[in-house]
């Protein structure tokens, strides 16, 4: 794709006034949303429809059937949503979004659903306009209500009264087809740094399950573990039940709860499901809360090296090990070592490998860690000389693999700021793209005889 700086300018321009605009084309008009759009809610009153959810995906199809997500008690009371008309997530301007819908259905009351009015509008257009104030926040300074808890809604007279450069109608088709083929083009990139990025995350993963369930020696002869997800382990290693080399420990909060003489201190780390995120890091090094020394005393110190697993919540059966000393609330299990001959970096590995949120959950309304089933299960022990050659070895193919990983991420936030900008650059009129033809297709040459 070429550089934004390569493209064509307008020669004649005019100043908009309009901070997010700036210098505009002189041959474009500046009109309020008002004069582009109508919005208007037409309730269903009856059950039917497809129901659609606004997501920053575009608008969906929900499925209403699983049980999973938000569901509504009376879909009837949502609002009709045509093929083509525009509906947006006004209520939440930092995760919220907007699109044209593809389906005839209802959706929630509270978004906002319109229409184009101005005749001479091409809807693709609108569409990269209004999605690019969701991205570049520049609604953001319109809205209303409380957006420390996600819920900066951009009201309707803020809507109907915002201002925005608007070409002619052939001007607006050419911009929209400039668009969408380049932002195809972008597209189409990013989705390979995005599988490439799933790649090797399979590959961390089936790397690190050989070597800690099968050890570094390929000819090294095998035996049947009796662990289904084991399966054969080296001959030479031993297995025992986690309980029998760890002691399992919950952690307890100080009471009564909220305390200002117990919490929100500054003497010791104080370890929350928060803290223990699904990221690949091994060591919980630092925490965003404190107990009091009152607090600290009131429950257990989990010490330096203590194996940690989230046991609630979205992170349940999530592992870290404490590289500090802290205490931990109740939604948190410590494993602390009977052996000194055990490593818990190793046991970290090998349980991200068994997937304990699966194995060990209980529970449907609000699953936790079954710490029995933990204690009771099989694990290996391999010769401490080779767990230390396991470790060292992937910790070799860790530093290839975050390299990797550090410039796939990047090459997509790049290539994602590239597409935003070309958009803003073309929408606002700071390229000329009236002259712009997609490439000729390229032919394939023919086999016929």
């Amino acid at each position: 794709m070429k550089y934004i700086s390569s493209y064509k300018k307008y020669t004649l321009t005019q100043n908009s006034s309009v901070s997010w605009l700036g210098v505009v084309p002189s041959h474009w008009k500046l009109l309020r949303l008002k004069n582009i759009f109508h919005i208007h809610k037409n309730i269903s009153g009856e059950l039917g429809h497809d129901v659609l959810s606004i997501t920053q995906k575009g608008i969906k199809l929900k499925d209403t059937t699983s049980g999973d997500g938000q569901l509504s008690m009376d879909y009837s009371k949502y609002q009709l949503v045509s093929l083509g008309d525009f509906a947006m997530n006004h209520m939440d301007l930092l995760t919220g979004y907007v699109d044209i819908s593809s389906f005839a259905g209802v959706t929630s009351p509270d978004y906002r659903v319109f229409k184009l009015i101005h005749q001479e509008s091409v809807p693709r257009f609108w569409l990269y306009i209004l999605q690019l104030c969701y991205k570049l926040k520049i609604f953001y300074p319109l809205g209303q209500g409380a957006a420390q808890i996600g819920r900066w809604r951009l009201p309707a007279e803020g809507f109907n009264q915002f201002v925005s450069a608007v070409p002619t109608q052939d001007e607006q088709q050419k911009i929209a087809n400039f668009l969408d083929h380049e932002t195809a083009k972008i597209d189409t990139l990013i989705e390979k740094q995005q599988q490439l990025i799933k790649l090797l995350k399979e590959k961390r993963q089936a790397v690190i399950s050989q070597a800690v369930t099968k050890g570094l020696n390929p000819d090294a002869p095998m035996k049947d573990s009796g662990v289904e997800w084991l399966g054969e382990v080296p001959e030479h290693w031993s297995m025992r039940k986690f309980k029998h080399v760890s002691r399992i420990v919950r952690g307890g909060s100080p009471r009564p709860a909220g305390d200002p003489l117990l919490f929100n201190g500054s003497y010791s780390p104080w370890v929350t499901v928060a803290e223990i995120t699904g990221d690949e890091e091994i060591y919980l090094k630092q925490t965003d809360s404190f107990l009091t020394k009152l607090g600290s005393e009131q429950c257990r110190v989990f010490k330096t090296g203590t194996l940690l697993y989230s046991n609630s919540g979205a992170t349940l059966g999530v592992p870290k090990i404490l590289a500090i000393n802290a205490n931990a609330n109740d939604g948190v299990v410590g494993f602390e070592k009977l052996s000194v001959d055990i490593t818990y970096a190793y046991y970290f590995l090998l349980f991200q490998t068994a997937d304990l949120r699966e194995r060990t959950k209980q529970g449907s309304g609000q699953p936790n860690l079954n710490t029995d089933i933990v204690g009771n299960m099989e694990i290996l022990l391999p010769p401490k000389e080779e767990v230390e050659e396991i470790l060292q070895r992937i910790d070799q193919f860790e530093s290839a693999y975050k390299m990797l990983l550090v410039l796939s991420n990047s090459t997509v936030s790049k290539l994602q700021e590239r597409r935003t900008a070309l958009i803003s650059a073309a929408v606002t009129g700071k390229i000329d793209v009236r002259n712009w033809q997609p490439p000729e297709p390229t032919s394939t040459p023919s086999t016929d005889a």
